[in-house]
């Protein structure tokens, strides 16, 4: 696997109140990831970029939520989640020191 293919798999971390909790207690961190994408896939890409060692991936798939404008009504992209486990000892930075 190629950087470039890695960072297709990860598409961004996802900061949220649930996460930043996951990553401080128990050493774990949030993605949205390509929908098509398998835990080992998700696995080598973290790998690959963050230079860690990862000990477990869950992954979670999300329908998308239906959205209107006045009259005109619509849905929102369906999207995968990975919550990847890292082993002890060792973080990603993403905003310290922001």
């Amino acid at each position: 696997m190629t950087r470039e293919e890695a960072y297709k798999i990860l598409r961004r971390p996802l900061i949220t109140e649930k996460s930043t909790d996951l990553k401080e207690e128990y050493n774990k961190i949030t993605f949205v990831v390509d929908k098509r994408a398998n835990k080992i896939q998700i696995r080598k890409a973290v790998e690959l970029i963050f230079n860690v060692s990862v000990i477990d991936v869950r992954t979670m798939n999300f329908k998308g939520k239906k959205v209107r404008m006045g009259r005109f009504s619509g849905k929102l992209p369906n999207w995968k989640k990975a919550i990847v486990t890292l082993k002890p000892g060792q973080k990603v930075e993403f905003f310290e020191g922001v």
